[in-house]
């Protein structure tokens, strides 16, 4: 969606129940919404991404304004549906995971590895900054909104965003550059 009078008609068609203007609108965000979903640890992300945009769907009718209050508005709603998928995972027990599949093919093993000794060094990296801190790196890196955005969703002063991402990459950077040294 590029500019208010293209957002504007694309949001009116999509109230309306226009098949091209949901289309529009679920490109658009679909991608940013389930890397949000993601790195912040739903279980299924693209199904947890689908429930956002049913509730989107459901309330298109009572949304108004523009493009980057749209957008924020759906992060918010992504937001609290994550929320509520954690409170409900905290009542239900655990289950198993299925094993791989064995028929997959493999790729070259030593980057693999290397792949993941990194990643599994920057997610416990991560791991150890606060739940707000992590919520504001993945609403500003992964879903890529803008610090007032972020603001909006979290319920926060935007100084206050500006704080808490300062500090997460502080940490990040000091926690990341400790544990190469240490190698």
């Amino acid at each position: 969606m590029v500019g208010e009078e293209v957002f504007t008609s694309v949001l009116t068609a999509a109230k309306s129940g226009a098949d091209w203007a949901w289309s529009s609108i679920f490109n658009q965000l679909f991608g940013p919404v389930t890397g949000y979903l993601a790195s912040r640890g739903a279980v299924e992300p693209e199904d947890t991404a689908s429930e956002v945009f049913l509730k989107v769907a459901r309330s298109i009718q009572d949304f108004d304004g523009d493009e980057t209050s749209f957008r924020s508005w759906v992060f918010v709603i992504a937001h609290r549906t994550l929320i509520d998928e954690r409170r409900q995972r905290s009542r239900r027990p655990d289950q198993v995971a299925p094993p791989p599949d064995e028929a997959s093919e493999g790729g070259n093993v030593e980057e693999e590895a290397v792949e993941s000794l990194v990643t599994a060094e920057v997610l416990a990296a991560f791991g150890r900054l606060t739940e707000t801190q992590r919520d504001v790196l993945a609403l500003r890196m992964v879903a890529g909104l803008s610090l007032e955005q972020t603001a909006q969703v979290l319920g926060k002063r935007i100084g206050a965003v500006k704080a808490l991402q300062h500090r997460a990459l502080a940490s990040l950077k000091q926690e990341l550059d400790l544990s190469h040294v240490s190698r």
